[in-house]
């Protein structure tokens, strides 16, 4: 089963969601903000997608409303980038999905999904 995280009214995520049902894959689709995400799971994204750089959106309007102080986290403070995201979940980038064999990708493009698709 596909699992995508992200939040309802997301318009990346409600095309996403929207692609799987057009193409018949069940998928399981979770709102962070109604389901926090533990600190494992995103310390878990982090390290499978190479760094909080990959799992944060840094051209959202939520990290450009944070403070400079917020802005100033380095890679290797893990503690403290999940307290930021417990706070702002929009940080997240959208859809963030989980594949087969826990595989992680985040954002979505339907070349990339198909290709997700295909090793099942």
């Amino acid at each position: 089963m596909i699992t995508l995280y992200g939040l309802k009214k997301c318009s990346t995520c409600v095309k996403a969601c929207a692609w799987l049902e057009t193409q018949t894959i069940d998928y399981q689709f979770i709102d962070y903000r109604d389901q926090p995400i533990t600190p494992e799971l995103l310390k878990s994204w982090s390290k499978q997608l190479g760094g909080w750089e990959k799992l944060v959106n840094r051209a959202s309007m939520t990290w450009r409303n944070l403070t400079d102080l917020d802005k100033m986290l380095t890679p290797d403070q893990d503690q403290e980038w999940v307290s930021l995201i417990a706070r702002f979940p929009a940080l997240i980038r959208r859809p963030l999905t989980i594949w087969h064999d826990d595989f992680v990708t985040v954002g979505f493009n339907e070349k990339k999904f198909l290709a997700e698709i295909n090793k099942f």
